[in-house]
């Protein structure tokens, strides 16, 4: 995990990834094998959800002051600027010799949205490379990556999801046997200006918080698709996350609604058959 770390994190002035960031927008840069291989990734999950997913929205996190947990409303024209150097259809590949480019200046690619999922998938690699046959990791509450059914004879591992809106509660329960689950949602991460809250979670498309869901959990056959899955959905609302969910064959999820009242939650369940148990 340290070598990844170093490798992704923007808050790293040595990191490959910020290293990207200060030198793509004057000439190619060559990048690491499996680095390139996420980056195409995160291009296609921006490309399936018509630009919900979106790994250079950085500046509007920095604009609205949550990449320092300082919230902060910005103005219409510095809102405006900060668009102007978001979208991963600026960002040129080429996979021959391994390169990237960004065809606007100040264009930069945080992997927030995706990065830790890369992360659990590549320990779990790790471990079945050394043999190990039933594996459980994550990292906080937010990303899990199963591989085998716990023991013999289980139905799988047994997740659970925390409550949107109750800090300390679980909402349901998941089994998981060989993919990963993302959960995304805002009950961590918010402030509140004028009596109106704002969550961290950005739509990229328009630059302004999304609000539709309290949060959305997907399953899918990495963690990287699962974290970068459920960031969409969340923006995406309940109608469109269906459909996207419902489109992908190995994908799975659950969105938690507002029912009425804030701290009403309404469940929806895509796929999850009998694989999964409300709490409360």
């Amino acid at each position: 995990l340290d070598p990844l770390e170093d490798q992704l994190s923007v808050y790293r002035e040595s990191s490959e990834i910020s290293r990207l960031n200060r030198t793509a927008a004057t000439d190619w840069v060559p990048v690491e094998e499996r680095l390139y291989e996420l980056l195409e990734t995160g291009r296609r999950l921006h490309r399936l959800t018509d630009g919900a997913f979106d790994m250079t929205a950085g500046p509007l996190s920095r604009v609205w002051g949550f990449h320092r947990r300082e919230g902060r409303v910005p103005t219409a024209e510095e809102l405006r600027e900060a668009l102007s150097r978001v979208g991963t259809d600026r960002v040129e590949f080429d996979a021959a010799r391994r390169a990237i480019r960004y065809l606007v200046p100040g264009i930069e690619i945080n992997l927030g949205g995706i990065g830790k999922g890369h992360a659990l998938d590549r320990v779990v690699e790790r471990l079945i490379g050394w043999g190990v046959r039933d594996v459980l990791v994550h990292g906080g509450q937010s990303s899990v990556a199963a591989r085998g059914r716990r023991r013999a004879g289980a139905e799988g591992w047994l997740v659970g999801l925390s409550h949107p809106v109750w800090p300390g509660r679980r909402l349901a329960e998941i089994r998981l046997q060989d993919e990963a689950l993302g959960t995304s949602g805002t009950g961590r991460q918010h402030f509140y200006h004028q009596g109106k809250r704002y969550g961290h979670i950005l739509d990229p498309r328009t630059g302004m918080p999304s609000d539709t869901l309290l949060s959305a959990t997907v399953i899918a056959p990495t963690a990287a698709e699962a974290d970068a899955a459920a960031t969409a959905c969340h923006v995406l609302g309940e109608a469109r996350s269906i459909r996207l969910i419902e489109s992908q064959p190995n994908w799975r999820g659950l969105l938690a609604v507002a029912d009425g009242a804030r701290d009403r939650v309404r469940l929806v369940p895509i796929r999850l058959d009998g694989r999964w148990e409300r709490l409360e």
